[in-house]
């Protein structure tokens, strides 16, 4: 699954899905105010898991409470067969979750669960668990920029590799700030749930090995009307899948930070 993972990002970079080559002069930068933020949580979650809502308010408290802290839902697909099916789960994300555990070696796939910089995971409704975490991660070692124009959104990494790993990809999100969902059915049924910075969308930009590179693509291939920020995610990857990340960009496209 991780190997198919890999293959999938590699297979889009090559394909030039969203890529653009070359520069383009076309529309001056409107947004150019970045948030670096030092470390990414995901929370993989989902609307049909009892034990998640706790997971997902302390999500919304990390986003409020520290912007040096990247907090990010991967809302997965696998317990839809219960009874409801998540409204904003993604098979991606589910893919995604099961290559990490992959390279990790543990095979463990669960809800609630938080991985920290794409590599220690924990149970993601322990607040106390999730911030011993937080404080063990090493603070994200490559500089990352993102600017969006009317033409294109431009990622600029700078930086080197740490030791040992050979590419890194550089990945595009889509997030939705905020949705609250009445629940139908399944055993969350009758709730009415708040979830924050929901990605909807996961795009491999490019490979980058080190050094200063640019990476580039076509605004008009994304529907941003509805996903109010923008996110850049550097993470080394291998042939057994999603590691590390290393660098990490956010930007509230409307707003312009």
């Amino acid at each position: 699954m991780a190997g198919s993972y890999t293959r999938v990002a590699t297979q889009a970079i090559r394909a030039g899905i969203f890529v653009i080559c070359g520069i383009i002069s076309t529309g001056a930068f409107v947004d150019d105010a970045t948030a670096e933020p030092r470390k990414v949580i995901e929370l993989f979650t989902s609307q049909g898991c009892s034990s998640c809502p706790p997971a997902d308010r302390l999500a919304e408290q990390l986003v409020k409470e520290d912007d040096s802290v990247l907090t990010l839902l991967m809302p997965v697909d696998y317990w839809d067969y219960l009874g409801w099916k998540d409204t904003l789960a993604s098979p991606v994300h589910s893919q995604r979750q099961r290559a990490y555990a992959q390279r990790r070696g543990d095979r463990s796939v669960y809800t609630p669960q938080m991985v920290i910089n794409g590599e220690e995971h924990v149970v993601g409704s322990r607040e106390s668990h999730v911030r011993a975490a937080l404080d063990r991660a090493a603070p994200l070692s490559t500089d990352v920029s993102l600017k969006i124009s009317d033409m294109a959104v431009e990622a600029r990494v700078g930086g080197a590799l740490p030791k040992g790993a050979k590419m890194a990809t550089v990945y595009f999100l889509r997030v939705r700030d905020e949705a609250t969902v009445e629940i139908g059915r399944g055993e969350n049924a009758g709730r009415e749930i708040k979830y924050v910075n929901v990605v909807r969308d996961l795009v491999p930009m490019g490979m980058w090995s080190g050094g200063d590179e640019t990476f580039r693509m076509a605004k008009s291939k994304l529907n941003l009307s509805d996903d109010a920020r923008c996110i850049i995610l550097v993470q080394v990857e291998g042939n057994d899948g999603p590691g590390r990340i290393i660098g990490a960009a956010a930007m509230d496209w409307k707003k312009g930070f």
